[in-house]
């Protein structure tokens, strides 16, 4: 991979990200740093998330079609209920019933499962 250059915008960009303690999105790094450059744009923050994604730096996840981030080297999991549309989150602490099926190690995962809730299944 290229060396990329350390540059202000960048280096402010870094800063505010190593902030965020929970999952965030580039629009939410967006705001952060236009308080302290407003020159920094949307576009600039999305190409550095980008070029992180392969370092040792923030993972992501889809969430609502959108990608959120985030330093925990976790899981993020989502229950679809197909009658109402709810999403609810969940958390899988063990993953190795899968860790047969996958050549290589796993440094976080995300499942969407599909169903109805119990909402839905008491109506």
């Amino acid at each position: 991979m290229a060396q990329v250059r350390q540059t202000k915008q960048r280096s402010i960009i870094e800063e505010e990200v190593r902030k965020f303690k929970t999952f965030f999105t580039a629009e939410e790094v967006h705001e952060k740093v236009r308080e302290r450059d407003p020159r920094i744009g949307t576009a600039t923050v999305y190409r550095y998330l980008k070029d992180v994604e392969g370092e040792d730096k923030p993972h992501y996840y889809y969430c609502d079609r959108k990608k959120i981030y985030s330093f925990k080297s976790d899981n993020h999991c989502h229950f679809y209920c197909t009658v109402c549309g709810k999403t609810s989150h969940f958390h899988i602490e063990k993953i190795d019933f899968l860790k047969n099926s996958i050549k290589g190690g796993i440094c976080h995962f995300q499942i969407d499962v599909y169903g109805v809730c119990d909402d839905c299944q008491g109506k």
